[in-house]
């Protein structure tokens, strides 16, 4: 019996445009995703016990992409649980829900534990590929970005540049304080590429313009980011957000958090993830500000994760090719 953990993860800028080679800039969060693996003495294939803690509704929603993730993973892996029927309990901190990559999270939770229980040989970036491999079940084509920042930890600036995924890492002077508030609308992330590829298709310089102004916002987030200048950093991500919004990329709820946010002192706000659906994040240093925010979500009866961005890494790569 072995375990592997997983990092949640939450995106500042960039997400949804990965695709097409806009960069994005996520960070893990403290919290992750718990897997065991545990051959079992009699039976065949897999079992799974999922005991994480949810956003209601999620587990069940995810139930098939979940199925498809596994059993593409096992197969990657090369592992025959017909001769070698394996138990998977998953759990841990990381509360299950669209938004801070719990998909992510629970493919490199088990790839790690299935590298250590069956002696793969597999280092990092294997980890990394196998994970990405397991999002298939959940995205359709998977980006990359969750399970790489899953993997790594720490603050990253991901890209796809002609076809190969890469990253480099952003050093923080200290770790930020931040929100994240739940929409309680579980998002498709897996239709997310259609729909904005019909929108390219309707008015290609529309779409083309927006992307520009998202790229530049990418690289002055980024700047201002590594610079520590974090009033900059949050006006920042509101300004993408108002485009993400333009483009039916929130949600109401997801609005309606990040102006409460705002009017409480936030630096900046804007959906992470996807969208459409699942969380917000609230850029708020220093804890009094935190505590304030998250507070007031959870009087409204909002499902809230307070977080840290820029903590230790897993290991010390600063800039990694993938895959």
């Amino acid at each position: 019996m072995q375990t592997g953990k997983g990092f949640g993860k939450t995106i500042l800028i960039g997400d949804q445009f990965v695709l097409w080679e806009i960069p994005a800039i996520l960070a893990a969060i403290p919290f992750e995703t718990e897997c065991t693996v545990e051959r079992m003495d009699s039976g065949t294939g897999w079992i799974l016990e999922d005991n994480r803690k949810e956003v209601p509704g999620y587990k069940k929603a995810k139930e098939q992409d979940c199925t498809i993730s596994f059993n593409r993973m096992i197969e990657v892996m090369g592992i025959d649980v017909k001769s070698n029927p394996i138990r998977i309990t998953v759990g841990g901190s990381l509360l299950a829900g669209s938004g801070v990559g719990a998909s992510a999270a629970i493919c490199v939770s088990f790839a790690r534990a299935c590298n250590k229980e069956f002696d793969l040989g597999l280092d990092i970036i294997d980890i990394n590929h196998v994970a990405w491999e397991g999002e298939f079940g959940y995205h359709g084509l998977p980006s990359g970005l969750d399970n790489t920042v899953s993997t790594y930890g720490g603050v990253i600036k991901y890209r796809i540049q002609e076809g190969v995924k890469q990253f480099e890492r952003i050093s923080l002077s200290e770790p930020i304080e931040i929100v994240l508030g739940n929409s309680g609308v579980t998002a498709n992330t897996a239709s997310l590429k259609g729909f904005l590829e019909q929108q390219q298709n309707a008015d290609p310089e529309l779409f083309g313009a927006r992307l520009a102004v998202i790229r530049n916002q990418v690289e002055e987030l980024g700047a201002a980011l590594s610079a520590g200048d974090l009033h900059r950093t949050g006006a920042i991500m509101s300004e993408n957000h108002k485009v993400l919004i333009e483009m039916g990329l929130s949600h109401e709820r997801l609005i309606h958090l990040c102006d409460t946010a705002l009017e409480l002192g936030a630096y900046g706000a804007k959906v992470t993830g996807g969208g459409r659906g699942g969380y917000m994040v609230a850029l708020t240093p220093g804890k009094e500000l935190q505590e304030k925010v998250a507070s007031a979500f959870e009087a409204q009866g909002v499902p809230t994760i307070r977080a840290t961005i820029g903590g230790p890494p897993t290991d010390d790569t600063q800039h990694q090719v993938l895959y």
